[in-house]
């Protein structure tokens, strides 16, 4: 039995990553998950491997940014599920500059998947909540950063997102506390992806919606941060998973509009 047995879950970004760590830790405590990546295969694989141990997942592939996309995410779990009761707004990326060499689309491109993508998502969920009421706390989660609490010097556009993701939020605990739904975000600080992995030599690039975007930290830079957290080291993604899951349970139905730090102590 597990502790989310019955409840149908959509998680963005869910492909690679923190994402990926999140769908697997809700489908291990029994919830049906539809899984979100940019590009299908990595969607694809971890609805499989939540298959392979027993779980219930479907892939929802696609740019969280397309008109379209947020109704889309929101039917696919209803017609394959029945239901919808768990969200983790997660997908995203940086795109890295000081303030005078940053262009407009660097930064329309981080806040339209970091903000506006959630709110859509969040505005497409209402109609259902609204119709179906239920007798649990349904939960929402949306993925802020530690850049959004604190600033990071080169993110004007990420730590504006995530701070707005911290707005949206609290607004939105005050607006859905009437249809039972909790709606809390956590902050990361340095969790380990391949976005944010030391990389020696010369950086390392990922292609995202056709832009060559680098990614990785120094290995320099890389110690000397380890070494201004107090547990000596980065979260891993199942660390990161872990505060989500922690907040959509039940026993968290007390808790909302919150933003929960997980970085280890280190602000």
């Amino acid at each position: 039995m597990g502790t989310l047995d019955g409840k149908v879950a959509i998680v963005s970004g869910s492909g690679r990553g923190i994402g990926r760590a999140i769908a697997l830790k809700l489908a291990s405590e029994g919830a049906s998950v539809v899984v979100n990546d940019l590009d299908p295969a990595p969607a694809e694989e971890t609805a499989n491997d939540i298959k392979a141990a027993g779980g219930n997942a479907v892939v929802c592939a696609g740019s969280v940014t397309d008109e379209d996309f947020a109704e889309r995410f929101v039917t696919t779990a209803v017609e394959s599920f029945g239901g919808l009761d768990i969200i983790v707004n997660n997908a995203g990326y940086t795109w890295d500059t000081v303030i005078q060499k940053m262009t407009d689309e660097q930064w329309d491109a981080i806040l339209d998947v970091h903000l506006k993508a959630p709110f859509r998502i969040l505005r497409a969920a209402q109609p259902y909540f609204k119709a179906n009421p239920v007798d649990y706390h349904r939960k929402v989660v949306n993925v802020s950063s530690t850049s959004g609490l604190a600033g990071n010097p080169g993110q004007a556009n990420y730590s504006s997102a995530k701070a707005g993701v911290i707005g949206l939020t609290k607004t939105m605990a005050k607006e859905w506390g009437r249809y039972k739904v909790n709606v809390n975000a956590v902050a990361y600080g340095w969790i380990l992806t391949r976005m944010t992995e030391a990389v020696a030599g010369d950086a390392a690039f990922v292609e995202i919606e056709g832009r060559k975007l680098a990614v990785g930290i120094n290995p320099q830079v890389a110690e000397t941060l380890a070494r201004t957290i107090p547990l000596g080291r980065p979260g891993t993604p199942e660390e990161a998973a872990g505060a989500v899951y922690l907040l959509c349970t039940q026993e968290a139905n007390y808790v909302s509009g919150q933003c929960l730090t997980v970085d280890a102590g280190q602000r």
